[in-house]
């Protein structure tokens, strides 16, 4: 019978992790970093700095683990971290202009060796610079080349289908629903034959707007002006069936505006949502917030493991059209400062006043 069990992973132990630090193996870089208690400094595998006792060293996984345990950076190590991370900005870049110009998505064992890395390496650093997987970021690309392609008059959907790196109709089809939320002949018509419900109502934050697809609420907008909301939503799908509530939509309506006015009652409805890959993860991440508490945006980069993807984090986060059911209103600057919100500061500012401790 075949065995199921995956190999371990390289340096796991650290037995094998001080068997690297003792060769000075520059194939350990990346994998982990070991530090010395005696100095309060860490340093990557291949350093050439002294070697300590090994009663003195302790292993991380990563410089962000050392650097949260207390331990600096040595001398050596602020000046080869520098180095390596524009070596391998560089490296990652090649990988992703290789992945966006290929016939088909590359494997990995392909992009690794392209890189002259173990698999296992590649991934890892791969996710830690774009915070997205090989696999994710290749399909993320295939989905923005299959939108442009579609939104091309003169291009049959054939054609787009194969311009997008499906090699055939089928294996385009199981996942054309997944990449675009709907059939292709719908999204190139602007979401034709999509019926989406919808209502406005009112609520202490001004007009709001929710919106429902046959999958889930997928718009929960809030502004001044109603008819502006509507507009927005008619944008998105400028072709799509839109049909107003009726009394039992007015219900759900009225279920958001409950949780909008107390969070403390909850929401627990489908959602719709349509993102890019790493989109649909800082968004998962904002769900695992709990309310009454707040979070930064580097933390939520570290949370999904891009720790490097801050920027990236906020404008997933203003990409949200989904309005307090993914809250983005409880990611505020690492000082604690409000800063931008899709939906107005001012707005942020009382739903976090509202969430406050004691106000639950």
């Amino acid at each position: 019978m075949t065995s199921t069990r995956k190999p371990p992973a390289p340096f796991a132990s650290d037995q094998a992790r001080w068997q690297a630090v003792q060769s000075r193996d520059r194939q350990a870089d990346g994998h982990f970093v070991y530090a010395v208690r005696t100095t309060g400094v860490y340093c990557r595998p291949s350093s050439s700095a002294r070697l300590p006792q090994r009663k003195n060293v302790v292993f991380f996984n990563t410089p962000q683990e050392a650097e949260a345990a207390g331990y600096r950076p040595s001398r050596r190590a602020r000046a080869d971290r520098t180095a390596a991370a524009i070596e391998t900005a560089q490296l990652v870049a090649r990988a992703c202009r290789h992945i966006e110009s290929a016939q088909t998505p590359p494997s990995l064992d392909e992009l690794a060796q392209q890189a002259g890395m173990s698999p296992f390496h590649f991934h890892r650093v791969f996710k830690a610079e774009t915070g997205l997987t090989p696999k994710a970021y290749a399909s993320a690309w295939r989905a923005r080349k299959l939108r442009d392609e579609l939104g091309s008059p003169l291009a049959s959907i054939t054609d787009a289908i194969y311009t997008a790196g499906f090699n055939s109709n089928s294996r385009f089809y199981e996942a054309s629903q997944q990449l675009l939320g709907m059939r292709a002949r719908q999204y190139r018509a602007g979401g034709q034959g999509v019926v989406i419900r919808f209502a406005i109502g009112q609520c202490s934050l001004g007009a709001i707007l929710v919106a429902q697809s046959h999958r889930g609420i997928c718009a929960i907008m809030l502004g001044d002006d109603p008819d502006a909301l509507l507009r927005d939503l008619q944008d998105q799908f400028a072709r799509a069936h839109l049909v107003g509530g009726d009394a039992d939509f007015e219900r759900l309506v009225a279920q958001v505006i409950g949780f909008v006015e107390a969070p403390s009652v909850g929401l627990n409805l489908p959602l719709d949502v349509r993102g890019t890959a790493f989109q649909e993860r800082v968004w998962q991440a904002l769900r695992d917030v709990p309310a009454g508490t707040t979070v930064s945006y580097s933390q939520i980069a570290e949370r999904i493991g891009a720790p490097t993807a801050v920027r990236a984090v906020a404008q997933a986060c203003g990409a949200n059209r989904i309005a307090v059911a993914i809250p983005c209103h409880r990611v505020v600057r690492r000082d604690g400062d409000i800063s931008g919100y899709r939906w107005g500061v001012e707005r942020k500012r009382q739903l976090l006043e509202r969430e406050a401790p004691g106000q639950l």
